[in-house]
């Protein structure tokens, strides 16, 4: 026993080294990894597993509908700008349609004001040419009787017999006529 004795004195009296750790504490340490080892494989890394597959597939999603509304958006986007262009077409045609329309409008109601000032000039020529022709007869008549009233004292003679004096009168009238003309 002696030997045992000293080996025991001898490893109390040696302190034990920091840096190589105890064969127990090694072994209980590697036990204890194995078991957290195949509990985390076990339980926890499915359950990340999963987590990690739902959040790709949550971004993946995402991207893909931002994707599918990027494209609507630019496929209103182009509608858009056809309405847009075809409203502005459209505008400037019931622009140009409006201008053509005003101009036939313009037009007829300058035609329909010429015939107007047409007609009223007529109406007014034939009002003239009525008023001067009752005007001459008129003069004529009251010529007719100044004339038959001074033959009748130059003469001497009274021509009040009508026949007599419308021949006159007649004949002096055409005299004036004659005279009138030939200045």
């Amino acid at each position: 026993m002696l030997k045992t004795d000293i080996l025991l004195a001898a490893a109390e009296a040696v302190p034990p080294n920091p840096i190589i750790p105890n064969i127990a504490e090694i072994i209980i340490g590697f036990i204890a990894f194995l078991i957290l080892f195949f509990l985390l494989k076990k339980f926890a890394v499915p359950r990340f597993e999963a987590m990690y597959s739902e959040r790709v597939e949550k971004i993946e999603g995402g991207i893909e509908r931002a994707e599918k509304a990027q494209a609507e958006a630019e496929e209103d986007r182009e509608k858009y700008r056809a309405q847009l262009a075809e409203a502005r077409s459209e505008a400037a045609k019931i622009r140009d349609d409006a201008r053509l329309e005003a101009e036939q409008i313009k037009a007829e109601l300058r035609a329909e004001a010429q015939a107007e000032a047409q007609r009223i000039t007529a109406q007014a020529q034939a009002a003239l040419q009525a008023q001067r022709a009752q005007i001459v007869t008129e003069l004529r008549a009251e010529l007719g009787r100044n004339a038959v009233e001074l033959a009748s004292r130059i003469v001497g003679e009274s021509l009040e017999d009508e026949a007599r004096r419308r021949g006159t009168v007649d004949r002096f009238l055409a005299e004036l006529e004659t005279t009138g003309a030939g200045k």
